[in-house]
C-alpha cells in the first residue's frame, strides 16, 4: 500500500505544479493574441499610398477626341508663306520683307528663319519679286492669272486676243478684287457681253462687244414680227400628219413582219435493237399494220 500511495501523491503533485504553470502563462498569452500580425501595417500603408496616388492625378477637362490637338497652328513656315501670299493678294501693292514679317508677327525671329521665308517667297510661282534698287528693299507682289486690274486693261486684253475666246470671271477676280463691279459697268455701256449664273446672277464669262456690229431694226418691222402668232405645241405636228408627212421629232419606224414559225414534224422512230429474244415465239409482228 505504501508504494501505491507514493505513486498517487507523486501524480497529484505533478498535476498541481502543471496547473500552476498554465495559470501563470495565460495572462502573458492574451495580449499576443490581441495584437495584429506584423504584415497588417504594411498592407494598410500600401492601400493608403495607392489612394494618395489616385488623388494626386490631375483632373482632365472635357476632352473632345474627334478634334485635333493644339499643336501650334500657324507656327510652321509654310503656313506663314500661305498667310503672306494671301496678304499680298488682298493688299494689291508691293510689300517689303519687313512689312510681311510685321504682318505675320515674325519680326522677332532669328535671321535664319527670316532668310528662309524670303527664299521661299522668291521662288513661289504666285509671287513677283523685285530685287533691291538704289539701296531700297526688295519688294514682293502677288502674281495673278491675268495681269488685269482695270476696265481699260480688260478691254485691251480682249481686243488683243487672236480669237474671240472669252475670259473666266473667276480668273479675273484672282488678282483684281473689283473685277465684278467693273464688268457690270462695261456691260451697261455695251462694251462687254456677259453670261451669268442662274443661281446668284454673278458674272461668269465675258467677251468683247463690237458696237459696229449692232444693227438697228425699225420699230414697224419689230411690231410686225411680234404680231406673228406661233402655232401651239403639237398643232404643227398634227397638221403635218394630216398632210401625210412625218414630223422631224418623230422617227419613221420600219414595220417588220412577224416571222411565221414552221411547225416541226415528228420524225418516225427508227427501229432499235431487239433485246427480248427469249420471247420471239410468243410475240407477233404487227409492223405491216402501220400507216
Amino acid at each position: 500500500m505504501s508504494y501505491l500511495e507514493n505513486q498517487i501523491n507523486a501524480f497529484k503533485s505533478n498535476l498541481t505544479s502543471s496547473s500552476s504553470k498554465i495559470s501563470n502563462k495565460r495572462p502573458n498569452a492574451a495580449p499576443s493574441a490581441s495584437t495584429p500580425p506584423p504584415t497588417a501595417p504594411a498592407s494598410q500603408d500600401a492601400t493608403s499610398s495607392k489612394q494618395e496616388l489616385k488623388r494626386k492625378r490631375p483632373e482632365q477637362g472635357n476632352v473632345v477626341y474627334s478634334q485635333p490637338a493644339d499643336t501650334g497652328t500657324g507656327r510652321h513656315i509654310m503656313t506663314q508663306i500661305t498667310y503672306a501670299i494671301e496678304y499680298l493678294k488682298t493688299k494689291g501693292t508691293p510689300q517689303t520683307l519687313p512689312d510681311l514679317l510685321s504682318y505675320l508677327s515674325q519680326q522677332h525671329r532669328d535671321k535664319r528663319y527670316k532668310d528662309s521665308i524670303a527664299a521661299i517667297l522668291k521662288t513661289n510661282e504666285k509671287v513677283i519679286y523685285e530685287p533691291k534698287r538704289d539701296g531700297a528693299e526688295g519688294t514682293y507682289s502677288f502674281r495673278p492669272i491675268h495681269n488685269i486690274s482695270s476696265g481699260e486693261g480688260l478691254l485691251g486684253h480682249l481686243q488683243s486676243q487672236p480669237t474671240a475666246q472669252g475670259l473666266n470671271v473667276r480668273d479675273l477676280r484672282d488678282g483684281w478684287p473689283g473685277a465684278e463691279d467693273a464688268i457690270n459697268t462695261l456691260e451697261t455701256q455695251g462694251k462687254l457681253l456677259v453670261t451669268r449664273n442662274k443661281k446668284d446672277n454673278h458674272a461668269r464669262m465675258v467677251w468683247p462687244n463690237d458696237p459696229s456690229l449692232a444693227l438697228q431694226i425699225d420699230e414697224e418691222f419689230q411690231s410686225i414680227w411680234h404680231k406673228i402668232k406661233l402655232p401651239e405645241a403639237g398643232a404643227l405636228a398634227d397638221d403635218l400628219e394630216k398632210a401625210g408627212l412625218t414630223p422631224a421629232n418623230k422617227s419613221r419606224g420600219i414595220k417588220v413582219k412577224p416571222k411565221q414559225l414552221e411547225k416541226k414534224t415528228k420524225k418516225p422512230r427508227k427501229g432499235g435493237k431487239t433485246t427480248n429474244t427469249h420471247m420471239l415465239g410468243v410475240l407477233r409482228d404487227y409492223s405491216h399494220l402501220k400507216k
